[in-house]
Order: structure tokens, then C-alpha cells, then sequence
């Protein structure tokens, strides 16, 4: 009786563990949306000198642009630390912390970007769907790809934490930034909304980051227990003593 109970238990377990996996980047709908996503990033021409700074052994110099701030619902994420980013490793690019696709103003307003596929490369954000008519309502000049740098431990633990379907706000300044670590490397910014393509993503040195509301409930949530049930039934599979009939 007790072994048919853990059977089940690994059964239900997988499932919901499966189904949370996959809910769990769900974008919620408008009415979970704070009001301030409505709102246009805000950009303001500054005249700041350039500064150095060091991560992870390279001295980078950093030119701000412009003040920048942003409030955005995440629909994508590359981490650039992950395994597979091999353009970050080459570069020695060791600032660039995380890339953040986010949309904000009509495409919030309208819910057209539940009708739109994401996803991000290395240093792109692509979009995607078969209806003409989705594409054609998608605003394209509301959203961005946004490359966020940072010395801070804090704030990089913050933005690495992000995950899609989340609500963000950020500040920080619009940068240039090189280094000279065996090779000149120098990555510049998009300065407007309206441009698309090669160089149209936005390079942010982040003075301040946090999360507004956290996406994907209840089913981050049930990432974590069906994965401790799931734990606990293999353990008590295991652990049950072996009837022999003779």
C-alpha cells in the first residue's frame, strides 16, 4: 500500500514538476501589468567624462551617453555568462552581465505581445509569429534588446535573477565601452527607439535595478515543490524495505 502511494506520488510529481517548467515564462496578462509600463523609456543628453573600471581582471573605460530609464515587462533573457555564450568569452567581455528584451507602452496596453514569440541570441532579441495581423499590430518601436553592465555584485545578482514575464525598472546611463585586453574591443549603444537591426540594441551601465512583480506564479513556486516531492519519493522508493514471497 505504501509502495503504490510513492508510485503515485513520482507520477503526480513529474507531471506537475514537468508543467511547471513549462508554464513558468508564461507573460501574465495586462490586468497583472503595473500602470508604469504604459509609460516611454526616458532619455536625457548628459556631458559626463569617461570612466575605468575593472571586471574580472580587464579595465574597461566607459563613456556615458545619456541618462536612461526604463519600464519594461521581460520577454526574453540571455544571461552572458551562460555555457554555450562563446562571443562574450571571446570578446573578454566580462561587463556585460545580462541581455533583457523587454516591451513596454502599446504593446503592454493592447496584450499583442502574448501573441508574439521571443527569444535572444547572444546579442539579439528576435520576434516572431504566423499571423500577418499580429505583426502588423506589434509596435516595434516599443521594445528593446537591452545589454546591461555593471561593477556592482549587487545589481549583478539582481539582473541574473531576472527571469521572463517579470516587470523591471531600471536606471542607469546609455554607454560606449572598450577595452584593450589583447585586442582593441570597443561596443557602442542605439541612442533611439526607432531603429532596428545590427547596433540598434541599447548599452546601459546600470546605476540602479529592481524588480517591480515578479512573473510566472503560481508555477515558479511549484517548480520548487514538485521538485522536493519529487526528491522525497525517489528517496522513499528506495528506502522501502523488499518483500519476498516465498
Amino acid at each position: 500500500m505504501i509502495r503504490k502511494f510513492i508510485q503515485w506520488l513520482l507520477i503526480l510529481s513529474l507531471i506537475i514538476l514537468l508543467t511547471s517548467l513549462w508554464r513558468m515564462h508564461s507573460l501574465p496578462n495586462p490586468s497583472e501589468l503595473s500602470i508604469s509600463l504604459l509609460d516611454e523609456p526616458k532619455q536625457e543628453a548628459i556631458q559626463e567624462a569617461k570612466f575605468e573600471t575593472i571586471s574580472n581582471g580587464v579595465t574597461y573605460t566607459v563613456q556615458p551617453l545619456y541618462h536612461y530609464d526604463l519600464v519594461g515587462l521581460v520577454v526574453s533573457k540571455h544571461d552572458a555568462d551562460t555555457w554555450w555564450d562563446y562571443i562574450h568569452r571571446e570578446w573578454n567581455d566580462s561587463l556585460n552581465i545580462v541581455d533583457l528584451c523587454v516591451v513596454w507602452g502599446n504593446n503592454v496596453k493592447t496584450n499583442i505581445y502574448n501573441e508574439i514569440n521571443f527569444s535572444s541570441g547572444q546579442f539579439t532579441c528576435n520576434f516572431s509569429t504566423s499571423s500577418d495581423t499580429a505583426f502588423a499590430a506589434f509596435d516595434q518601436t516599443a521594445i528593446s534588446n537591452n545589454h546591461l553592465l555593471s561593477d556592482n555584485p549587487k545589481l549583478t545578482k539582481i539582473m541574473r535573477s531576472v527571469q521572463v514575464g517579470d516587470q523591471i525598472h531600471f536606471r542607469g546611463s546609455l554607454a560606449e565601452y572598450s577595452h584593450h585586453h589583447g585586442f582593441a574591443f570597443k561596443r557602442g549603444t542605439s541612442i533611439t527607439r526607432t531603429d532596428t537591426g545590427n547596433g540598434a540594441c541599447e548599452t546601459v551601465f546600470v546605476d540602479s535595478f529592481e524588480i517591480i512583480k515578479s512573473g510566472g506564479k503560481p508555477w515558479r513556486q511549484l517548480v520548487w515543490l514538485s521538485g522536493m516531492m519529487l526528491l522525497f519519493g525517489i528517496i522513499a522508493w528506495f528506502v522501502q524495505p523488499i518483500r519476498v514471497n516465498d
